[in-house]
This record gives structure tokens, sequence and C-alpha cells, in this order.
């Protein structure tokens, strides 16, 4: 009995947590979400938004510090920062952004904006030619 009642909590447990990752994915304002395709270096932003770290001498280290978990931006040519977002649908998109840390990139998705945060979804990234 202890048994079935354990298997029924799991069987619980894992079905709340699907239906919250779906309307996870299903969430947000749709009308706000734009398409894009933005232009820019990746930099990361722990040593952007400390020190303006970026450009061809910071390339290794926002390499470093993206592998390693620090969030990652897109510093645009327009001179606006994005924060860079894994789509959940596209994941080796976010990836392959990772792998530009320090590069200029291409970088396609739908931009939001959530209580001031300029965010870009990535659902293809490539190195800007």
């Amino acid at each position: 009995m202890k048994g079935l009642s354990l298997a029924l909590a799991a069987g619980l447990f894992c079905a709340g947590a699907a239906y919250a990752h779906d309307g996870h994915e299903m969430g947000g304002d749709a009308a706000a979400q734009k398409d894009a395709v933005v232009s820019g270096e990746i930099v990361d932003l722990a040593c952007y938004m400390g020190h303006e770290a970026a450009g061809g001498k910071h390339g290794k280290c926002a390499k470093m510090c993206i592998k390693g978990g620090s969030p990652m931006g897109l510093k645009a040519e327009s001179g606006d920062v994005w924060l860079l977002v894994n789509d959940h649908q596209a994941e080796k998109a976010y990836a392959a952004a990772k792998d530009l840390a320090g590069e200029k990139a291409k970088i396609t998705g739908h931009t939001t904006t959530k209580g001031g945060l300029n965010a870009l979804i990535v659902e293809k990234a490539e190195k800007a030619s």
C-alpha cells in the first residue's frame, strides 16, 4: 500500500510539473513579443554590467564566464543591450549563441520587455559577417 501511495504521489507530481511547464511555454503576453533579427557582440553581462568589459580583448573571458553560467547579453550595433534568453523549443540555438561569446553575432528571435528589462528569446544564432 505504501508503494502504491508513493507511486501515486510521484505520478501526480510529474503531471503537475508537466502542466506547469506547458503553461510556461504558452504563457506570457504574445502581443508583447515581436520577431527580430539583432546583430552585435555577445557579452557576458556580469563583466559588461560590472565594468563595461567587451571587445576583442575580452572575448576569451566572455566565453569562459558564459560557459560557467554568467548571464549572456547582446550589445547591439545600435548601442542597446539585450538579455539573451533560452527558447525551450530551440535550445541548440542558445548553445550556439554561447559558442559565439565575445564575437559579433546575428541573433534571430522574439523580443520582449518585462519590468523594464529588454530580452531577446534566441531562436537562431550565427556568426555575423
